[in-house]
């Protein structure tokens, strides 16, 4: 039996105030809150057996290497990749798309080779490959969303053309919550020699993620949406993949040699993750990724199925809330707008006095705002941790923001 209670019992956060009244934290699609455990381990990991890694051979050493490493194989588990080999460790996705971008993308794509991209994409997953239009002249093809915010998986594969080499999209998007079909396009695209980078930082939060049967050439997670630190993060990357990569970062670690007239790179996957890592950010998540697998991803998914069941039909008793995004296969985000002239900052203040957090502004998807025509939203972003009760509180909240702005 899910019980939130007792989970809610592990973030030491859940139990404070904001302006008085008890926090209701729904901002967890920006970055979500830390269980204890987390937390304790952190501590640990600087009070008690902090050194750097790979390089030493005294035991404060050999154990943080020992505490770092083990972290690649919870990551590939959760992942269900494998081998953990596969697992290239690093601050988040950001740099995770990046890699592919300067590491595999970058030397194989000339001009006028295509990248496809849906409106839905976070910057994060569009602003490298902007770049690859900038410096090389690749061209970026768009796909946008139903009206009800969904994605065909047809669409984008029905954009492939001749000169396609690589499909960029997000699992689960980060304003609409819309979960995407990226099985069937992983499977198409392979048939057809594209390769596939899949955006999960939001959709390894919310339901279990399987890279293999996904069937995705590079699949991205971030550590502090997983209820760990921030500068924590790995990129999955399919073996044959990884052998068509070049480095783009150097230094410690992702060399075997150096010379005055050579190099010679380590082995894949420390050839992709040069200078000192984030330690201590990578061993926290791996105590995260291992709660968030004893509470079970099904679990989660379940108990997140029934508040984004419940926030959909207490908003839709507001008919002055407009709802971005109505797929029938989304996760519990809800981006939104009041009718009249309230901006999304203003709305979200209101809240705040009430103790609710949640996001306002672009969500860092210019493209998907141009696309809803809205200048930005608000958005209550629901976690592991959240209550029915405390979607109550936030239409409470929307209520009094409706009465100060009508």
């Amino acid at each position: 039996m899910y019980d939130v209670e007792k989970i809610r019992a592990d973030f030491p956060i859940l139990s404070r105030q904001v302006n008085g009244k008890p926090l209701t934290y729904l901002d967890n699609g920006a970055s979500a809150q830390k269980p204890q455990m987390v937390i304790d381990a952190i501590t640990r990991a600087y009070a008690e057996e902090y050194s750097n890694v790979h390089r030493g051979l005294h035991y404060l050493s050999n154990l943080a290497t020992e505490r770092y490493e083990t972290v690649r194989g919870t990551i590939a588990r959760f992942l269900n990749a494998a081998d953990e080999n596969h697992i290239v460790m690093n601050s988040g996705t950001t740099e995770g798309i990046n890699t592919i971008a300067y590491g595999w993308a970058m030397p194989r794509l000339q001009s006028g080779d295509e990248i496809i991209l849906s409106v839905m994409e976070h910057h994060a997953n569009i602003v490298p490959w902007h770049f690859l239009r900038e410096r090389q002249g690749v061209v970026l093809k768009w796909v946008e969303t139903a009206a009800d915010g969904s994605l065909d998986p047809q669409a984008v594969l029905d954009a492939i053309g001749p000169k396609t080499k690589l499909i960029a999209i997000t699992q689960c998007s980060n304003v609409l919550g819309t979960i995407v079909d990226v099985k069937t396009i992983c499977h198409e695209a392979r048939e057809r020699g594209v390769a596939v980078l899949v955006d999960g930082s939001q959709g390894a939060v919310h339901m279990p993620v399987d890279v293999q049967d996904i069937g995705c050439d590079f699949y991205a997670i971030t550590g502090h949406k997983l209820y760990g630190p921030s500068s924590s993060g790995a990129i999955y990357i399919r073996p044959e993949r990884m052998a068509e990569m070049r480095p783009f970062m150097g230094g410690g670690d992702m060399i075997k040699e150096v010379a005055r007239d050579q190099v010679i790179y380590n082995d894949a996957p420390m050839k992709f993750e040069a200078g000192t890592p984030g330690i201590v950010q990578m061993i926290g998540l791996g105590v995260a990724l291992d709660y968030m697998m004893d509470i079970g991803m099904e679990n989660i998914a379940e108990h997140e199925a029934a508040l984004k069941d419940y926030t959909t039909e207490r908003l839709a008793g507001l008919n002055w809330v407009n709802v971005q995004g109505q797929s029938a296969d989304k996760a519990a985000i809800f981006s939104f707008t009041l009718e009249g002239a309230a901006h999304a900052h203003d709305i979200s203040t209101i809240l705040d006095k009430k103790g609710v957090a949640v996001r306002a502004g672009q969500h860092c998807a210019g493209p998907l705002m141009d696309h809803l025509g809205v200048a930005a939203t608000c958005r209550a972003s629901f976690g592991l941790y959240n209550t029915k009760e405390e979607v109550d509180v936030l239409v409470d909240a929307l209520e009094l923001a409706h009465e100060l702005f009508a």
